[in-house]
């Protein structure tokens, strides 16, 4: 009868608490006196989908270590969106180098209209109702993910009073 085997999740408590996405897996090169250097650059988003969302860019000898150096900066680095009724609260705009970005609440049922790593972040975080549109450029993922985190961090939550 052979033996049952068992496996171990070896993630701290921590780490099951927020899910990892790789945005973007770059081969860099530098050019030493010796030669070429190759190093790999890893942008790494991570989420609760609680409302929390981080992210991290690592460089490395391999994949794993720059995916795993990115993965410790973004948790560092957590935001916590003001969220109503799994939107945001207002309209926003925001840029980053050449990527500007535009973010508006969205009815229920709406879903997430937005493309490419602006889905990534509103995904990870739990934003479940939101449209996003890319408008300066599409090319480089890691501005338009900051550009994206810098409008986050210019939400203000709504107060009601009553």
């Amino acid at each position: 009868m052979p033996r049952e085997r068992r496996r171990f999740d070896t993630r701290t408590p921590e780490e099951k608490e927020f899910e990892q996405r790789v945005v973007d897996l770059r081969r860099v090169t530098r050019v030493t006196a010796g030669g070429k250097r190759m190093r790999f650059r890893a942008a790494v988003l991570v989420g609760d989908g609680k409302g929390r969302i981080g992210f991290g860019l690592g460089k490395g000898a391999d994949v794993a270590a720059a995916t795993a150096k990115a993965s410790r900066k973004a948790r560092k680095t957590l935001l916590t969106i003001p969220m109503i009724k799994e939107t945001i609260p207002h309209k926003i705009r925001a840029k980053y180098g050449a990527a500007v970005i535009m973010m508006k609440p969205a009815p229920r049922g709406t879903g997430i209209k937005a493309g490419g790593p602006m889905r990534a972040v509103f995904e990870l975080a739990g934003l479940s109702n939101v449209v996003g549109k890319i408008l300066g450029t599409t090319k480089n993922k890691v501005n338009i993910i900051r550009a994206t985190l810098g409008a986050i961090e210019q939400l203000k939550p709504v107060t009601t009073s009553q």
